[in-house]
């Protein structure tokens, strides 16, 4: 699905402060522009979840990386090279100086993605940084189709793209904060893959 009126449909809506269920290259997520103060907040909500969490960011590109200052280390460059990227592969990543734009303040670490699905990578080029976290109920799995995940969230989003049914697999997480990384959460990608290549 690479519909242009959908994706000019879901960034207005992220863009007017709005929450948009929508698939990834793993699970279904929630989204919401770092720009809007309420919009953050009602993710919380719809996932039933304390709000001082740091919520993952997804970005159209490596270059967003360094935009936002973070500390691309040569580690980071291998995997951002890699054919795990773009897709279902999650950083850790610290700031190289202070964070450069004010919806960071006060994080010393981010997770951050760059997905491969094409719907969600225009809507990025369109949006900017995403917040974008599971679109589950704190706690839980997170449902493979939309008809389960708005059963299962408190409240419903502002819009829905609905694309069949997604993984219920998550992306590997890779701490790259640390000196070697360290790899925290397995998923889609095994480990030893990210190893080897790190090595």
């Amino acid at each position: 699905m690479h519909n242009e009126h959908i994706i000019q449909q879901a960034a207005d809506c992220l863009l007017g402060g709005g929450v948009v269920l929508l698939p990834t290259d793993t699970v279904y997520g929630l989204a919401a522009s770092p720009l809007s103060e309420e919009a953050p907040r009602r993710i919380f909500e719809l996932k039933s979840r304390r709000a001082d969490v740091n919520l993952p960011i997804m970005v159209a590109s490596g270059s967003d990386l360094e935009t936002l200052g973070l500390d691309v280390n040569p580690y980071v460059q291998k995997l951002l090279d890699s054919p795990f990227v773009p897709g279902a592969l999650t950083f850790a990543l610290g700031f190289v100086t202070a964070p450069l734009v004010p919806w960071l303040q006060g994080r010393e670490e981010v997770a951050i993605r760059i997905p491969k699905d094409e719907t969600l990578l225009a809507i990025l080029r369109k949006t900017g940084p995403l917040l974008v976290t599971s679109a589950n109920r704190h706690g839980q799995s997170t449902p493979r189709e939309v008809p389960e995940i708005l059963a299962q969230l408190n409240g419903a989003p502002d819009w829905i793209i609905e694309d069949g049914p997604r993984l219920e697999v998550p992306s590997t997480l890779v701490n790259c904060r640390v000196l070697p990384p360290a790899i925290e959460r397995v998923g889609m990608i095994p480990a030893e893959e990210i190893l080897q290549l790190l090595q």
